[in-house]
C-alpha cells in the first residue's frame, strides 16, 4: 500500500510539472490565452454574484418577519368582540380569509396579474417574456412582469422608487418568500393588503368604495374591474376614469375566459353589463367611539417601546363592550337633552369598569367628540365633592371605628376652616352610618380629624386616586380636584372587597407578524382589609337606599354608592357599584359655572345605563357585613391636634326640631342644650366630651330581613322638595358638599303619628342592616 501511495504521487507530481512547463515555455504568456479569461470571467462572476446575493441578503428584513400580515405605519385598534373602532394609515379595516373571498374573485387577480402563481417560485422569467411582448405590440405598458408574491414584497417592506437596487430586493423578498409561506397564505395577504385605489387597500374596502357591497355579492362584471385596478389604481379606478376602467374590465374578463375560469356565455353577458359605481368613502376613515380610541392611543407608550411605536404595524385588543359603550352613550345624551336643559349643565362623562380585572367596559368622554376632543373621564380635573368621604370614612373604619360610633353635627371652626351643611341645617348626634347616608359635611370633618390626613392620603392613592392629595380640613369634603377614572377605580376596591386593580383599557397588543408583544398582566394589591371594605359597602349600599342615592336603585340587585356636589353644584357626581361592575358619573360645566342641580341626576344617569348592562348578568349579592365587636384596627390613626376649634350647640327652635324629628325618626338624636345668644366656647382643642353611643344588638338571635328597594323618586318630585328648600337655581352652596337634600327615613304613613320617644330615635334602623 505504501508502495503504492509513492508511485500516485510521482505521477501527480510529473503530470503537474508538465503543464507548468507547458503554460511558461508556450509560444504565448498564460494571461493571453482565451481559455484563462474565460476561466477568469466565469469565477469572477460566480464570486460576485455570490457577493451580491449576501449584499441583497443583509439588506432584507430578517427571516421571522417575513410573515407580516399588515403595513408598516399602521395602527389598528379593536374592540373586546374583534371589531375594528379605528384605524390609521394604510390598512383595510376589514381583513378576509382566503375561504371568505369568492372563487371568481381569487382567480380574477391571478389571471390578471400572475398566471403562472402556482408554477413559478416568486419570480416567473416567462411571465417576464410574455410582458414585455405584450408592451411593444401594444405600445403601452399593457402588462407587469411582477408576480403577485413580488407585489406583496413591495407592499410589506419595500418603498415603491423605481431603481435596480430596488427591484433585485423585491426578487429575492419574493423568493424568501415562497420559502416560508404556502400559496394560499401569499394570496390572501396579497387580496387583503393590494391598493386598489380611492383609498381602498384589499378587495372588501374596494367592493364597499366602488359598489357598496360585500365581496360576495359582487357580480362578474365587478369583480372583473376590481381585479383589473392593481396596475394602475388611479388611472382605472371607475368613479374617476370610467371609460379607461371598463376597458380595463374588458381586458381581465378575456384573460378569464382565455384560461378557462369563464365560459364564452359569461364573458359576454358580463361584457354586457354596464358599469354602475356606488361610491363610498373608505371604511377605515370611520372612528368608533373616538373618547375612547384617543385614550388608548395615548396609553400605548406606557406599554411598548418608542422605536416599536414608530415602525407601526401594531393591533391593540381593547377591553371596550360596544354593546356598553352604546349603552352609556345613551344615557348621557337622555340626561343631558333633559336634566341638563332645566339644571344647567352642558357636559357630562360616565366610564364602567370591571372592578375584578380592572378592564375598562365603557367611557363617555363627553357629549360631542366632533366639536370638542377633551375627554372629561380622563383629562377633567373636579373637586368630587362629598364622593370622597368614601375614603375618609373607610380609614375610620379600618382604624377600628365603629359605624355606629357617634359624632356631635354642630357649628364648627377648626384653625379659621368653617365647613357646613349644604341645608345650612345641624343634625345633633349621629352616628357614622347615618352622617354618610345623609352626607353630613360637619361629621366627616371631624372623622378626618380623629383618623388624620396621612393615612387618609395614604388609603386613598393605594385604593387608586393619583392626583395630588394635598392635607387640609377640606379634604374631607372633596375640595382636592381629581379625575372621573381615578375614583371610580378607586371605588372598585369596596367591591373587590379591599383589593385594587389599576384600570386599564388594552389586553393585548400584536406585532406585524401577529405575534403578541404585550399583554394585560395586572395583578390585584390587598390595600384595604376584606372586613374594613365589607362594612363600606354595607354603609354605602344604605346611602343608595335611604339617602342621597336612592335614583340609582336596581330592582333586581344590591347597589352601593356615594353622591357628591362641589361648591354651588359646579360639579354633580355619583360613583356606585354592584359586585361586578363599577360605574362613576359626573355632570357639570366645562368652564365651571354652578349648574340647578343635584347629584341625584348622575344618580339617575348611573342608573339609565346599569339597567340596560345588567339585563341578562347574573345577580350577585355582597359579602354579609362583618361583626363589629372586637375589631382591631389595620391602620393607625394620626388624629390631628388642631390649636384652635370653636364649638357652638344647637339652638333650641322647637318648630324646627318638631319637624326634623318627624322626618327623621330613624337617626339618633340628643336633648338639646339651649344656649344664650352669646356664648360660644372657645377651646385649644376639640376637648368637648364626644359622647359615644354603643347600640347592642343581638345580632345572633336576630334574623336580619332585606328591606325592600324603594322605588327611584320622581324627578318632578324630587325637584320639587329641593326647591321647598330654597330657590334651586339661586341657592347659595355655602361649603362643598353634596347638593341633595337629607332623606326622608321616615316609615310611609299618617304623618300625624306619635313621635317615638327619644329611647326609640336611638335604636338603630335594623330593616336597612342587611
Amino acid at each position: 500500500m505504501l508502495v503504492k501511495a509513492k508511485q500516485l504521487l510521482t505521477q501527480v507530481t510529473t503530470i503537474s510539472s508538465g503543464m507548468v512547463g507547458r503554460i511558461v515555455m508556450g509560444e504565448r504568456p498564460f494571461y493571453r490565452r482565451f481559455w484563462f479569461w474565460a476561466g477568469l470571467s466565469v469565477g469572477g462572476g460566480i464570486i460576485a454574484y455570490n457577493y451580491g446575493i449576501a449584499a441583497i441578503d443583509r439588506s432584507l428584513p430578517n427571516k421571522a418577519t417575513l410573515n407580516a400580515i399588515i403595513r408598516e405605519q399602521t395602527l389598528t385598534i379593536k374592540a373586546a368582540d374583534g371589531t375594528v373602532l379605528q384605524q390609521q394609515g394604510e390598512a383595510t379595516r376589514e381583513q378576509l380569509k382566503l375561504e371568505q373571498i369568492p372563487d371568481t374573485l381569487k382567480k380574477a387577480f391571478i389571471a390578471s396579474e400572475d398566471r403562472r402563481f402556482q408554477q413559478h417560485n416568486g419570480v416567473d422569467p416567462q411571465g417576464i417574456i410574455r410582458a414585455v411582448l405584450s408592451n411593444l405590440r401594444s405600445q403601452n405598458v399593457v402588462e407587469g412582469g411582477s408576480t403577485i408574491t413580488q407585489q406583496l414584497a413591495r407592499i410589506l417592506f419595500l418603498k415603491q422608487e423605481r431603481t435596480v437596487w430596488r427591484k433585485l430586493k423585491e426578487v429575492r423578498l419574493a423568493q424568501k418568500m415562497e420559502e416560508e409561506l404556502t400559496k394560499d397564505q401569499i394570496l390572501e395577504r396579497y387580496l387583503n393588503l393590494v391598493y386598489l385605489g380611492s383609498g381602498a387597500y384589499g378587495v372588501a374596502d374596494a367592493a364597499w368604495v366602488y359598489f357598496s357591497k360585500p365581496v360576495d355579492q359582487l357580480t362578474l362584471s365587478e369583480t372583473a374591474t376590481i381585479a383589473g385596478l392593481a396596475p394602475a389604481p388611479n388611472i382605472y379606478a371607475p368613479d374617476k376614469n370610467p371609460t379607461a376602467a371598463l376597458m380595463r374590465r374588458d381586458l381581465v374578463l378575456q384573460r378569464m375566459a382565455e384560461d378557462g375560469i369563464i365560459t364564452q356565455a359569461q364573458q359576454q353577458a358580463a361584457l354586457q353589463e354596464p358599469l354602475t359605481v356606488k361610491s363610498n368613502a373608505p371604511r377605515r376613515f370611520q372612528v368608533d367611539f373616538p373618547y375612547f380610541t384617543i385614550y388608548i392611543q395615548q396609553e400605548l407608550p406606557k406599554y411598548v417601546s418608542a422605536d416599536v411605536l414608530a415602525g407601526g404595524g401594531l393591533v391593540v385588543e381593547t377591553t371596550l363592550n360596544p354593546t356598553w359603550q352604546k349603552a352609556a352613550e345613551a344615557a348621557v345624551a337622555k340626561t343631558l337633552r333633559n336634566q341638563g336643559r332645566w339644571e344647567n349643565f352642558k357636559e357630562a362623562a360616565l366610564v364602567a369598569i370591571d372592578p375584578r380585572n380592572g378592564e375598562i367596559l365603557a367611557m363617555v368622554g363627553g357629549k360631542d367628540f366632533t366639536n370638542n376632543q377633551f375627554n372629561r373621564v380622563t383629562q377633567a380635573q373636579r373637586q368630587p365633592g362629598s364622593t370622597f368621604k368614601g375614603f375618609v370614612y373607610a380609614t375610620a373604619i379600618a382604624a377600628g371605628k365603629s359605624p355606629y360610633d357617634s359624632y356631635l353635627d354642630a357649628p364648627l371652626v377648626v384653625d379659621g376652616y368653617e365647613p357646613k351643611n349644604y341645608s345650612d341645617k345641624f343634625y345633633g348626634w349621629m352616628n357614622m352610618r347615618d352622617a354618610l347616608t345623609r352626607s353630613i359635611n360637619i361629621v366627616a370633618v371631624k372623622i378626618l380629624m380623629d383618623v388624620g390626613f396621612e393615612p387618609t392620603i395614604k388609603l386613598a392613592h393605594d385604593m387608586g386616586i393619583k392626583s395630588e392629595l394635598k392635607p387640609t380640613y377640606s379634604l374631607a369634603l372633596g375640595s382636592n380636584e381629581v379625575n372621573l377614572l381615578e375614583l371610580t377605580s378607586a371605588y372598585g376596591t369596596f367591591a373587590t372587597e379591599g383589593k385594587h386593580i389599576e384600570a386599564h383599557g388594552i389586553r393585548r397588543i400584536l406585532n406585524r407578524q401577529g405575534q403578541v408583544i404585550w399583554s394585560a398582566d395586572f395583578q390585584p394589591k390587598q390595600v384595604l382589609d376584606a372586613d374594613s371594605a365589607n362594612i363600606m359597602t354595607w354603609m354605602l349600599r344604605n346611602v343608595v337606599q335611604n339617602g342621597t342615592g336612592g335614583p340609582a336603585q336596581l330592582n333586581d340587585r344590591q347597589v352601593a354608592g356615594k353622591t357628591g356636589t362641589s361648591d354651588e353644584a359646579r360639579d354633580l357626581w355619583f360613583i356606585g357599584y354592584i359586585p361586578q361592575v363599577v360605574t362613576g358619573v359626573w355632570l357639570g360645566n366645562d368652564n365651571n359655572r354652578p349648574t340647578w342641580g343635584s347629584s341625584g341626576s348622575a344618580a339617575y344617569t348611573w342608573h339609565e345605563f346599569m339597567e340596560q348592562v345588567v339585563e341578562g348578568m347574573p345577580v350577585e349579592k355582597f359579602p354579609k357585613r362583618p361583626d363589629l365587636e372586637n375589631r382591631k384596627g389595620t391602620i393607625k390613626a394620626q388624629p390631628i391636634k388642631a390649636k384652635r376649634i370653636k364649638i357652638g350647640s344647637i339652638q333650641d327652635d322647637d318648630e324646627k326640631t318638631n319637624d326634623d324629628n318627624s322626618r327623621d325618626t330613624d337617626y339618633s338624636s340628643r336633648r338639646r342644650r339651649r344656649r344664650s345668644s352669646t356664648q360660644v366656647e372657645e377651646q385649644p382643642s376639640e376637648s368637648t366630651p364626644r359622647r359615644r353611643r354603643r347600640y347592642r344588638q343581638q345580632e345572633t338571635s336576630e334574623q336580619e330581613q332585606e328591606r325592600p328597594s324603594r322605588r327611584r323618586r320622581d324627578r318632578s318630585s324630587e325637584a320639587s322638595s329641593e326647591s321647598s328648600s330654597g330657590s334651586s337655581g339661586r341657592r347659595r352652596r355655602s361649603s362643598t358638599g353634596d347638593a341633595n337634600p337629607p332623606a326622608q327615613t321616615t316609615p310611609r304613613g299618617d304623618s300625624s303619628a306619635p313621635k317615638p320617644s327619644w329611647r326609640e330615635r336611638l335604636k338603630p334602623s335594623t330593616s336597612a342592616d342587611n
